[in-house]
């Protein structure tokens, strides 16, 4: 094993124990019902995730983090999404395929989305963690308009987009709605991504 593939399998081992540490607090969160976030202590959640309290606190400095921690990571890589589309597709287009292809397979878990955005405190951390990803899919969108990543239109369409997801979500968790989050997702996403042409990309 090279020094490359080395550091490739810690990367994973790592992720895989964030992932694991999240999905457990996610988990417990639930099952403890509405108020479950104030009933759910950081060694269950270590317990349940196969993991010492001092390897949770080496990956989260909250409860709140670690629940939102699927959502978070999932936004960051929203710019690297749209990187892997192809290179003629229009904007628009583009942005569209990237944002429901990332977020819609799987399809979101309704009880741990439903928890996330019924909790205050649970939902302004999910807020900080899309106010974070705007940067990488802003710069993704300033590459391929030719735009400058500090211009105001990616970073406009970027903020728009993310603010789209987030109220995607909260239509989809309106009672009694069956649709796939896709289509509620693509709904959202052509209210704020017609304007999104290169044309505009360096205006402002």
């Amino acid at each position: 094993m090279n020094d490359g593939e080395a550091m490739d399998l810690r990367a994973r081992y790592k992720q895989a124990t964030r992932e694991a540490i999240g999905t457990a607090a996610l988990r417990l969160a639930i099952e403890r019902g509405p108020h479950g976030l104030a009933l759910v202590r950081v060694q269950e959640i270590a317990e349940a995730a196969g993991v010492s309290p001092r390897t949770y606190n080496n990956y989260f400095s909250s409860r709140e983090e670690a629940i939102c921690s699927f959502q978070a990571d999932q936004a960051r890589r929203l710019g690297k999404a749209l990187r892997a589309r192809p290179d003629g597709e229009p904007l628009d287009q583009a942005v569209t395929a990237a944002v429901i292809g990332h977020l819609t397979d799987p399809e979101p878990d309704r009880a741990g989305l439903r928890m996330i955005m019924s909790t205050p405190a649970l939902e302004g951390e999910a807020l900080k963690a899309f106010t974070m990803a705007e940067e990488p899919l802003a710069e993704a969108i300033a590459e391929r308009t030719g735009a400058h990543a500090g211009d105001m239109f990616p970073q406009v369409t970027a903020a728009a987009v993310a603010g789209a997801v987030r109220i995607a979500g909260r239509h989809w968790l309106a009672a009694g709605d069956t649709e796939p989050f896709a289509a509620v997702l693509r709904r959202a996403l052509a209210h704020v991504l017609p304007a999104a042409r290169p044309g505009g990309a360096g205006e402002g």
